[in-house]
């Protein structure tokens, strides 16, 4: 059903060919007549019963009102950051430390997937905003050789500097071309780099360290009076040494292509953020040095489920979204399966 119209970052789809949930699962739950989608809410913290089972989600609905819905199970899916947090945050006289966290391994391990990114000017357009050139991945590089001297891997991917939005690119262009940033000149130098350019963004491995975390923050809260998510992070230095090989072999490749204007980046320093956050509830046989097990069932609480990045136990060597998703297949059977069972 694809037109090709290029802008599928952060638009919703008009013909809806869009693999998003929202097209893809979502009216299929709502079809059955067994799913209720409440938008807009804020989930505050899960409770649990004197058994040690969750019985309780607390969340601030659409109007910050504070409400609360019984449940048999919970399936918490909240990613790398926001699914510790609220572990953390719904802390009782029972699990003092923080739901499922008996092991002390809920919010350790925050794992960002490597980025670099190589932009370059072509001769001719090749309309990198759209269709092909945007969901090619090479993964050629997904295993690197041990005599480099450093632990890697990972993949690159051809895409457009700006996700395909011209906005976004109009910002952008200035600092990745040195081109002028206002004016006649800027609306005709856009005019042309916009199809005339394409990016070669390297995805590599990260590495679980203890020392890289998501916990509470003690001094800032959110607009709910919740306690605000503090994130420390350091990259290991086999990963920035990983990122920048794929930067240096994005510039390799990109030059092969015939294109001119490179500029290649990748952080030196350390990753200051990232989309992909992964590893903070991970999964394993061993309940002292992992919460959840292979069904993505708590160690602790064998009612309340976790299915998100955070049960990676490494960063991979690619965007994870894929394996989540099919991860989150795989935990719906077996949560059925259990149910069906009536062992929750």
């Amino acid at each position: 059903a694809c037109i090709h119209c290029g802008f599928c970052n952060g638009y919703g789809c008009e013909v809806n060919a869009k693999s998003s949930s929202m097209i893809t699962m979502i009216p299929l739950a709502l079809a059955t007549g067994r799913c209720e989608l409440r938008t807009m809410a804020t989930v505050s913290q899960i409770n649990t019963d004197s058994n040690g089972l969750v019985n309780e989600v607390v969340y601030f609905d659409g109007e910050g009102v504070e409400q609360a819905q019984l449940t048999k199970a919970v399936v918490l899916c909240a990613n790398g950051a926001e699914t510790p947090r609220i572990l953390l945050m719904s802390e009782n006289s029972r699990f003092p430390d923080g739901l499922a966290n008996s092991s002390g391994f809920v919010g350790q391990n925050l794992m960002f997937n490597g980025y670099s990114s190589v932009v370059g000017i072509f001769d001719e357009p090749v309309n990198a905003w759209k269709s092909v050139p945007t969901t090619r991945v090479v993964h050629d590089y997904y295993e690197l050789d041990a005599n480099l001297g450093f632990y890697g891997g990972g993949g690159i991917d051809g895409r457009h500097p700006s996700q395909g939005t011209p906005m976004e690119f109009a910002l952008a262009a200035p600092s990745l071309f040195g081109t002028a940033s206002w004016g006649v000149e800027f609306k005709d130098s856009l005019a042309y780099q916009f199809s005339h350019c394409a990016a070669f963004d390297g995805h590599s491995t990260s590495l679980p360290l203890a020392t890289n975390s998501v916990t509470l923050d003690p001094n800032y809260q959110d607009d709910f009076g919740r306690p605000a998510i503090r994130c420390t992070y350091m990259d290991h230095s086999d990963d920035l040494a990983t990122m920048e090989w794929f930067m240096n072999k994005s510039i390799e490749l990109m030059e092969a292509a015939g294109a001119t204007s490179i500029n290649g980046s990748y952080p030196a320093a350390g990753q200051t953020g990232n989309v992909h956050l992964l590893g903070t509830c991970r999964m394993g046989s061993d309940p002292t040095n992992s919460v959840i097990d292979s069904d993505h069932r708590s160690h602790d609480i064998r009612n309340l489920f976790m299915c998100d990045g955070s049960s990676l136990v490494t960063g991979g060597r690619g965007q994870p979204t894929m394996t989540i998703m099919a991860l989150a297949f795989r935990a719906a059977d077996r949560i059925n399966q259990l149910a069906q069972r009536s062992e929750i």
